[in-house]
């Protein structure tokens, strides 16, 4: 019965695996430069993000400082797109 099993496992594992090695290195390489691109676009994103979150810095700042003072969302919503025009002009103009 384990000689059937063991069989039965080293049959399925050789009709899987490709005969010709050439396959085997192709998938990696198509898996490494997967990963490598996958790679890149991650940080892109990432680094996009965060000069986002630096350009938007004062306006979330101000926008905070309102909401704590007023506790009111519309006020901090409002200080919040006032102060983002005025970075995006003053970041047009230099």
């Amino acid at each position: 019965m384990v000689l059937d099993v063991l069989l039965l496992t080293m049959i399925q594992a050789f009709s899987s695996a490709p005969l010709f090695i050439g396959e085997r290195i192709l998938t990696g390489l198509a898996d490494i430069f997967g990963g490598l691109i996958l790679l890149v676009i991650g940080i892109l994103v990432i680094v996009l993000l965060i000069a986002a979150a630096i350009v938007l810095l004062p306006a979330i700042i101000v926008a905070v400082l309102i909401w704590f003072l007023t506790g009111s969302f519309f006020y901090a919503g409002i200080a919040f797109l006032v102060v983002a025009l005025i970075c995006a002009v003053a970041m047009a103009g230099k």
